[in-house]
């Protein structure tokens, strides 16, 4: 019964460390990558004169009224 308490945190410790490495790992590649190509691809082709216009004329502004 001498050190357990020393011998179970040494384990414990080492097995929340390569849990969380994998579960950061896990968010990198399987959110944060895949978010940041979503983004990428969206404004790739995004014209933002043209969305204000169709909020413009579906009259989303009080500042610019529609025609």
């Amino acid at each position: 019964m001498r050190r357990l308490l020393a011998s179970r945190i040494k384990f414990h410790l080492f097995g929340a460390f390569f849990v969380s490495v994998g579960c950061a790992a896990l968010y990198k590649f399987g959110v944060a990558e895949p978010r940041k190509r979503a983004y990428a691809e969206f404004y790739k082709n995004y014209d933002a004169m043209k969305d204000f216009e169709a909020m413009k004329a579906a009259g989303v502004f009080e500042s610019a009224p529609p025609k």
